[in-house]
């Protein structure tokens, strides 16, 4: 969740690390601080409540100089956000500072058992004991800062990813990692016994500076130094053999580009995002599928008895989405799980079953303990992610990338329609591979899924003004979201958007549900959000509408674009263009996405950090 930044060359680290911390805030905004040694090899830390600027401001009148520091921005875990609980932090003797993404689960015993022995502690963080343990185990074993922290983790229980300076050696950086992400960005090496080495949670610190990565691995552990040498070793001190992968990544997609937050500028992106993660895998001319990771298995699908999804948040919506088109599609049952309940359960799960394990950051810890416990069990596992060179992918036996950019604003956008198209892709390709759809049909939805991203760019350019309407729900407390058949999800995907940013209680129902209980708060202040394409049960949706109207609720409805019955019974209305039922979500999705925006902005609400949430959920 939290966010780690660190630097070792000829540069002053502050600057880089100031930046790295702001590009990294949508992983966690409770606190934030940064740590470096100077040129007198003094170690200096500070730190803030708050926001990135809060630190900024806090250390103006600061010694920042050194070219050797780490930084971090909080997700609040363990202790309450304050400066006290932030990171980074030091050792009792203060010769060591150290940053933590992850949870210690057992960090009382260790704490009780390093209190002891005469540690004093000034936070109620897990990470103070962790810093605490490796000087204990230093001074212990009278060994250098590399093999004291490699014997230290080997007594963690937990996940983490760390990065850890020492006043007494300037020119050494250190890190290592196990269930939480960490990248080292490889700079330039003049060959005059100077090099630069970056770190990063994820690669948005470093594509600045260097598109050179290298993903440490779990219980990996790295020592980088100044004249350029690298090494990895695992905690047993067997040395590694680090990939050096080429990130595609371009700078500008880290910006705002005009837009007054990410989250606008992903909604609008969606249309180009989904070309891009198209392309190549719908083949037009020969109105074809092509995805490799099917075809490189195609067995496994064939073959398979059912489809696990797992998922969690906007992810797990996406995959009810693609379950209902994988089983229409390709007649293979399909269940969908939330990877935190999924985890936690023993099971049934069969070696002819495929595991799909979906999730925009390929980080989110339940997943990847989802996916360990499949593996286990001899399922076939497959990853949908966003994120190259991440957890998932790695873990898994094949997948599909989405190819969608990076999201930055917490709550999901672009990942979400991404998600979705490449799940319709994924059906497709093993419907072809079982011939479960007629050759017409296949061409068919193939076609009408090419001329998805024009007629979301449609949906866009015909739904102005929903920021002046969206002002007239700022009053509202609660708000239902409808939908039947394949637009279900949406709903429970639209409540969660309102959820996540203007802090309005929202919940999703299928609208045959709604007599069997929420009808009951229906009343003239509860707005109520339809999707009523004229695809599908439209006339049953038109009842549910009757029923609410009859109650005084307030209507705003997404229709399908020259609807006048279902628009002439609301009192707000969205259109988009005609399509197959089954490709509905990805046009409906749009004019909720900016509706919750919208009522967000209306209440002054942060929306692309909102309060409490991070966008990458790598901690239990």
């Amino acid at each position: 969740m939290c966010g780690i930044v660190g630097y070792i060359g000829e540069q002053q680290a502050y600057p880089i690390l100031i930046k790295g911390l702001h590009r990294l805030e949508y992983r966690g905004y409770d606190s934030a601080g940064v740590s470096m040694i100077n040129a007198d090899g003094v170690l200096s830390v500070y730190k803030s409540k708050g926001k990135v600027s809060a630190l900024e401001a806090s250390v103006a009148d600061k010694d920042i100089s050194g070219t050797i520091g780490i930084a971090h921005t909080r997700w609040a875990t363990h202790g309450e956000p304050n400066a006290i609980n932030a990171h980074p932090h030091f050792s009792q003797s203060k010769n060591l500072s150290l940053v933590h993404n992850g949870i210690i689960e057992n960090y009382k015993s260790l704490r009780i058992e390093l209190e002891k022995n005469g540690m004093t502690f000034c936070s109620e963080t897990d990470t103070e004991v962790l810093v605490q343990l490796v000087e204990y185990t230093q001074q212990q074993h009278g060994c250098d800062l590399y093999r004291a922290t490699q014997l230290a983790l080997k007594s963690v229980v937990g996940a983490y990813a760390i990065a850890i300076l020492d006043k007494r050696n300037p020119d050494q950086l250190i890190c290592a990692r196990k269930g939480s992400p960490l990248i080292i960005g490889v700079g330039t090496n003049n060959g005059a016994g100077k090099g630069e080495f970056f770190l990063g949670s994820d690669a948005t610190p470093i594509i600045e500076y260097t598109n050179k990565v290298i993903y440490l691995q779990d219980e990996e552990i790295a020592i980088m130094n100044r004249n350029g040498d690298l090494k990895i070793t695992n905690l047993s001190n067997v040395k590694q053999t680090p990939q050096v992968h080429t990130l595609q990544m371009n700078l500008d997609e880290l910006e705002k580009g005009g837009y007054a937050h990410f989250m606008l500028k992903e909604i609008y992106e969606q249309p180009n995002a989904l070309r891009i993660c198209t392309k190549g895998r719908l083949n037009i001319v020969d109105k074809d599928v092509l995805l490799s990771g099917i075809i490189d298995h195609k067995e496994k699908f064939v073959k398979a008895r059912r489809i696990i999804i797992c998922a969690c948040g906007t992810s797990w919506h996406s995959a009810l989405i693609g379950k209902y088109f994988i089983e229409e599609a390709a007649q293979i049952p399909v269940e969908v799980e939330y990877a935190s309940e999924f985890r936690y359960r023993n099971p049934v799960i069969f070696p002819d079953d495929v595991v799909i394990a979906v999730s925009q950051s390929g980080e989110t810890a339940d997943t990847l303990a989802a996916i360990q416990l499949a593996k286990d069990k001899g399922a076939f596992l497959y990853g949908i992610c966003n994120v190259i060179g991440s957890s998932i992918p790695r873990a898994t036996d094949s997948g599909t990338y989405l190819h969608v950019g990076p999201e930055i604003g917490v709550a999901s956008t672009k990942a979400f329609t991404g998600q979705v198209i490449t799940l319709f892709m994924l059906g497709l390709a093993i419907a072809k591979e079982k011939k479960t759809l007629s050759e017409d049909m296949f061409h068919m939805l193939v076609d009408e899924l090419q001329k998805i991203p024009d007629k979301m760019q449609w949906t866009l350019d015909h739904n102005k003004g929903i920021d002046n309407f969206a002002q007239m729900f700022t009053y509202a407390r609660n708000f239902i979201y409808l939908g039947r058949g394949y637009n279900y999800p949406v709903a429970l995907e639209g409540a969660l958007k309102l959820k996540e940013i203007s802090y309005i209680h929202a919940e999703g129902y299928p609208a045959a549900e709604m007599k069997h209980g929420p009808i009951a708060l229906i009343d003239e202040e509860m707005p109520v959000v339809v999707i009523a394409p004229k695809r599908g049960m439209y006339d049953k949706i038109v009842s549910n509408i009757q029923e609410i109207k009859s109650r005084k609720g307030k209507i705003i409805s997404v229709v399908t674009e020259g609807d006048t019955i279902v628009k002439g019974m609301s009192d707000y209305c969205f259109e988009i263009p005609d399509t197959r039922d089954c490709y509905v979500p990805l046009l409906a999705i749009l004019p909720l996405q900016l509706l919750s925006y919208y009522v967000a902005i209306a209440k002054g609400r942060n929306v692309d950090q909102p309060r409490n949430l991070a966008k990458s959920v790598t901690v239990e």
